[in-house]
């Protein structure tokens, strides 16, 4: 009977191989490289961001369109975007919202913490996770700190949007700790940052402020996106999918 085992120098070659081609899968799946069809969704959500984003819920208001940094954009790896400022009409707060539509690994990395030092501040709080309950009952996850310089202090919100299921268009918005990982299984993600300048209103009322403007844009938002998505033809993206065969 001929010897079947398998010399231990060879088994070696093979566990390598193993080792080398899950390495890939795993890398592949985390940055989207085998997932073409990802691409063609963020294309989509990201039309329909921008096409159906509220301009007016509760006492708030946009009272300005903020154009958006082609680098930080880039960066912050936006298909889609909407950036302005909103006014409260009863107490006169003011709060900017930054809103962009991306591939999971590339919305995962680029945090306040990493863009906000680079532009000259320093962190004044330090990030944390808080619950804001929200208009419609449900509740938020977000992250809050604050960034200063030269006197001034900026109050960051920021919190992730992925859907809640297949068959609704309702988001729920999350503040994973390691967020790479859990934005990974989704095909694409909003990110969402509320800012508010609290050298002018002071902490607490910025608190306020900021924690009540998620809780009425968000609800405001769902409505907006389930509206908007049985009128949104399918999108065909074949610049985006033909990079993602180069990649």
């Amino acid at each position: 009977m001929a010897n079947s085992s398998i010399p231990s120098g060879l088994w070696a070659v093979v566990v390598a191989a193993c080792l080398v081609v899950g390495v890939t899968v795993v890398q592949g799946n985390m940055t989207e490289r085998w997932a073409p069809a990802s691409r063609d969704e963020v294309v989509r959500v990201s039309r329909l961001l921008e096409e159906v984003f509220p301009k007016r819920f509760g006492d708030w208001e946009v009272e300005q369109e903020i154009e958006g940094d082609p680098r930080e954009l880039e960066r912050a790896g936006a298909v889609g975007h909407v950036s302005v400022l909103f006014r409260n009409t009863r107490s006169k707060a003011r709060v900017s919202a930054f809103v962009v539509s991306a591939l999971p690994h590339d919305a995962s990395g680029h945090t306040p913490d990493r863009c906000y030092p680079g532009a000259g501040f320093t962190v004044g709080e330090s990030e944390h996770r808080l619950t804001i309950p929200m208009a419609d009952g449900r509740k938020a996850e977000v992250f809050t700190g604050t960034f200063v310089k030269a006197g001034q202090s900026l109050r960051i919100f920021w919190t992730y949007g992925v859907p809640s299921s297949q068959k609704d268009v309702r988001l729920d918005w999350i503040a994973p700790q390691i967020a790479r990982i859990s934005l990974n299984p989704f095909p694409a993600v909003y990110k969402l940052y509320a800012i508010v300048d609290e050298t002018r209103i002071g902490s607490s009322q910025s608190m306020v402020e900021c924690e009540q403007f998620i809780a009425e844009l968000l609800p405001a938002l769902d409505v907006a996106l389930r509206a908007g998505e049985s009128s949104l033809p399918a999108v065909e993206s074949p610049a985006v999918s033909e990079a993602a065969a180069i990649d």
